[in-house]
């Protein structure tokens, strides 16, 4: 087998569904399984997974393990030689996967990611990074970043987002990799619940003598704030995380330990109060991109708006809501769509394959928004 498709899920039922139509689509000429793990949710999750796609392997965790333990049990029962670690809410091309195997058999690589998007269309910087040591860390957690690529190390700054090349650290929310490296590293350090275990894991690759790389000829939509609420808990999470990372890998004096625990502190509240949702402003236009007049006319009643439908190629109104058919668009050509559109006053929703709902999400602190159609 090729590649077996890891996804842990957690309370994100809707775009955990859309994620493994997808996911689906993409692995159609691939030898390859999807495993979902799923970490003790509250909603209809995995009633949905059992009803929707019998077929697919479930893990029902009885309890919420976090996000190492979770993937661990995923990837302990794949099968296949190359693993890719995925987000819920996620959604990728029909041909990410070819393209990205392709890729890894070309390089001598560790972990391979791709480019990421929020659901505006806009890239999400963490798609590639650098090693949080003691100076790139503090050129992140004062912005220094912002002013020159001299500070840029962080977000890998000696690329740029439509450039492929080797970076040291790689988000987890899409990775791919051989199985037996990431068996050889031990998997993700369950000593850490979440937030750097996805830099743990790659700087791991890199002690092993292997090469990561970023690949950005396929775009993938990362809902990103649909996985986490920048509340207390994260606050806590957040530092309890990058402490992990610098007791296991770096010697520090007392007094950078201190500095650190003030800059974390200072950098959480900023990530806070960034991940506050800003109100919604009720689009003025909707468009429906399809070819089903009667899934428009149902869409009119449900939001009560009229709607015109459109093509890729139609013009669209400032202010527009464009909900995307997936059951007439592949979500290649939707990604494709949203990436070329991205700041122009436009909102996206998708409607997934054979689905009763929309789905989108307005930026990448957005928690998301799903209108259920039935």
């Amino acid at each position: 087998m090729q590649l077996s498709v890891i996804i842990l899920n957690y309370n994100v039922r809707y775009f955990l569904e859309q994620c493994v139509l997808s996911v689906q689509k993409a692995l159609e000429n691939i030898d390859g399984e999807i495993i979902v793990v799923d970490n003790n949710s509250s909603d209809d999750s995995c009633a949905m997974m059992k009803q929707r796609f019998p077929n697919i392997k479930l893990i029902e965790n009885k309890e919420n393990v976090g996000f190492p333990k979770g993937n661990n049990i995923g990837v302990a029962q794949a099968k296949g030689e190359f693993i890719c670690i995925l987000n819920p809410d996620t959604v990728v091309a029909e041909d990410t996967f070819k393209k990205l195997l392709a890729k890894s058999h070309q390089l001598t690589v560790g972990i391979i990611g791709c480019k990421l998007i929020d659901g505006t269309g806009n890239f999400l910087p963490e798609s590639k990074r650098g090693i949080p040591t003691p100076w790139v860390a503090f050129t992140k957690i004062f912005g220094l970043y912002k002013l020159s690529n001299a500070f840029g190390k962080y977000y890998a700054q000696h690329l740029s987002e439509n450039q492929s090349g080797e970076v040291e650290i790689l988000v987890g929310a899409f990775m791919v990799m051989k199985r037996d490296l990431y068996n050889e590293i031990g998997g993700f350090d369950e000593n850490c619940f979440m937030y750097s275990d996805d830099i743990d894991l790659s700087y791991m690759a890199l002690q092993k003598g292997k090469t990561n790389y970023y690949f950005h000829e396929t775009s993938v939509i990362h809902y990103k704030g649909e996985s986490t609420v920048k509340d207390g808990t994260y606050m806590k999470r957040f530092q309890e995380a990058m402490n992990f990372f610098y007791k296991k890998h770096f010697k520090v004096s007392i007094f950078f330990s201190v500095f650190m625990r003030i800059g974390i502190v200072f950098f959480s509240f900023i990530k806070m109060f960034q991940g506050k949702s800003k109100p919604k402003l009720a689009p003025e236009n909707y468009s429906f991109i399809s070819e089903s007049d009667e899934m428009k006319q149902k869409l009119e009643i449900k939001l009560q708006r009229k709607m015109q439908l459109a093509t890729l190629t139609s013009s669209f109104p400032q202010s527009s809501e464009i909900i995307l058919d997936a059951n007439y668009i592949s979500f290649k050509e939707i990604i494709s769509f949203i990436e070329q559109n991205k700041n122009k006053s436009y909102t996206f929703k998708i409607l997934p394959p054979n689905s009763n709902f929309i789905i989108g999400s307005n930026s990448s602190n957005d928690r998301g928004e799903v209108i259920v159609l039935d």
